[in-house]
């Protein structure tokens, strides 16, 4: 690993770790917060379950994927699930700014220009591949190299198979004029 992902990877996570602590520590209020889009996934769940409880788990989930992030294990994992759940953190916080007031106004764009910008950074993250390659360009070279190997095993074997027509057919007109000549 790098010496700046060794920094940075933690750096982006701790917001998402201390986050999530503050909504696990402060389930009711996350679940207040959250309620018209925790009342909608509770309702599609095919289990019963209540707001408290899913902001529990969004909580959990954050620190898990901010600590992950953080110690760059599955990293890339942890950064699309901490994308995902920054961009629901951003759209909720949005809504539910208080505007009536010009202070109010700013505070909610610093904030949703805050939520942008670590969505962007940890989808940046999602994509880093710590300098290797891709699964997805391994899976291409790979597709290419046994493209290759295989015209090369064709080739020979039309080559070989060639040289042992001709062995045959020399060795048949050798039996056809023994036979003839006997």
């Amino acid at each position: 690993m790098s010496f700046v992902r060794f920094l940075a990877r933690p750096m982006l996570a701790s917001s998402f770790v201390l986050a999530g602590m503050d909504k696990l520590k402060n389930a009711d209020d996350t679940a207040t917060q959250l309620s018209p889009l925790l009342r909608r996934a509770a309702e599609s769940l095919p289990f019963q379950t209540n707001e408290k409880v899913l902001a529990r788990v969004i909580g959990g989930t954050q620190v898990g994927a901010g600590v992950l992030l953080a110690l760059g294990k599955s990293a890339r994992l942890a950064a699309t699930v901490l994308a995902v759940i920054s961009a629901l953190n951003g759209y909720v916080e949005w809504r539910s700014a208080d505007i009536t007031s010009k202070e109010g106004r700013d505070a909610r764009r610093k904030q949703l220009l805050k939520n942008v910008s670590l969505t962007g950074g940890v989808l940046l993250a999602s994509v880093d591949t710590n300098g290797r390659p891709s699964l997805a360009w391994r899976a291409e070279h790979l597709a290419a190299d046994a493209k290759k190997n295989a015209g090369h095993l064709a080739a020979d074997v039309k080559k070989t198979t060639g040289k042992q027509l001709k062995k045959a057919d020399k060795a048949v007109r050798k039996a056809v004029d023994h036979t003839h000549g006997a």
